[in-house]
């Protein structure tokens, strides 16, 4: 399917997402398609591992565009994802006009803070076009980065452009597609959900996650997969310090697949727990009888 047709409708759009083994609710592909539409930036809130990260991957490949992810991680600053001058070559550019008599002349200043000496991260390389294409910028886990970075973020989110004291504003000739995602470790301020299309992506469906495992893991036998999901589901209602998402759960049935199992049996959950679970005490309160329980749990149906 072309770009051009992503845009055309909804349903063309979830076909798209559907034939790139994304399997998304009808709210979820509106609020896609309204921010390519719009070109507005699309805010995806949700627990980790429920799929949003993988919204911005599956639209660069779908657009045939280039991805640039910028991870953010407390203490990330405008150094490290914005723009910082190259000091080593400014300091043997310096030399060599020393070298060669120049370091007086009145545009020698002006030589060294050039486009030339810049290093240009993630959100300086989003707003230029590559190979004639716009990239897809993904700012993930905004939770984790100190809240004064949003301030950072909200010329890009406004206008498209950055502005460097040296140089003046940047601006993106045509916006890129932006997806920010965050776990909610932390509230993001007002100002910036307001310059975004928000949305937000919740653990999914019996059936939903059971047709994400078939999307995602096309050799996983259908049995076992009804199997896996019905226990993750049931797992999910437990008294648990982090419960497994959707990532998890593929991991856990291409470890069971990688383990040539047929069936869930209490004996396999023992031995694969750490697919499924990241903390020990979680993994504690589930040894014995609870894992017997969950096993003949019914899945509990929700609505889309």
């Amino acid at each position: 399917m072309s770009a051009p047709d992503l845009y055309s409708s909804i349903d063309h759009l979830q076909n798209a997402l559907a034939q790139n083994a994304y399997v998304a609710e009808r709210s979820l592909t509106t609020a896609i398609f309204l921010s390519l539409k719009l070109r507005k930036p699309l805010f995806l809130e949700g627990e980790a591992g429920v799929g949003k990260t993988e919204v911005a991957k599956v639209l660069a490949a779908m657009l045939g565009r280039p991805l640039i992810r910028l991870q953010c991680y407390e203490g990330l600053d405008i150094s490290t994802a914005v723009y910082e001058w190259n000091y080593a070559r400014q300091m043997l550019h310096i030399r060599w006009l020393e070298a060669s008599g120049r370091a007086r002349e009145a545009d020698a200043l002006h030589d060294i803070f050039s486009p030339e000496f810049l290093l240009k991260r993630p959100l300086l390389q989003a707003l230029e076009q590559q190979n004639g294409v716009e990239p897809v910028l993904l700012i993930d886990e905004l939770d984790r980065a100190d809240e004064e970075f949003e301030a950072f973020l909200l010329e890009i989110l406004s206008d498209f452009q950055i502005t460097i004291p040296e140089l003046g504003p940047i601006r993106a000739q045509t916006p890129p597609v932006v997806v920010i995602t965050s776990n909610r470790t932390r509230e993001i301020h007002d100002a910036l959900k307001r310059r975004c299309l928000y949305h937000w992506i919740d653990y999914p469906s019996f059936a939903k996650e059971f047709e994400i495992v078939l999307a995602r893991v096309p050799d996983a036998p259908a049995r076992l997969a009804q199997e896996v999901v019905r226990f993750v589901q049931a797992l999910r209602h437990e008294d648990l310090y982090k419960a497994p998402g959707v990532a998890e759960t593929l991991d856990w049935m291409q470890a069971l697949i990688a383990l040539d199992a047929e069936a869930l049996s209490e004996e396999i959950i023992h031995d694969t727990l750490g697919v499924l679970l990241k903390y020990q005490d979680d993994i504690g309160s589930m040894r014995g009888g609870r894992i017997t329980a969950l096993m003949h749990s019914r899945p509990i149906i929700t609505r889309e």
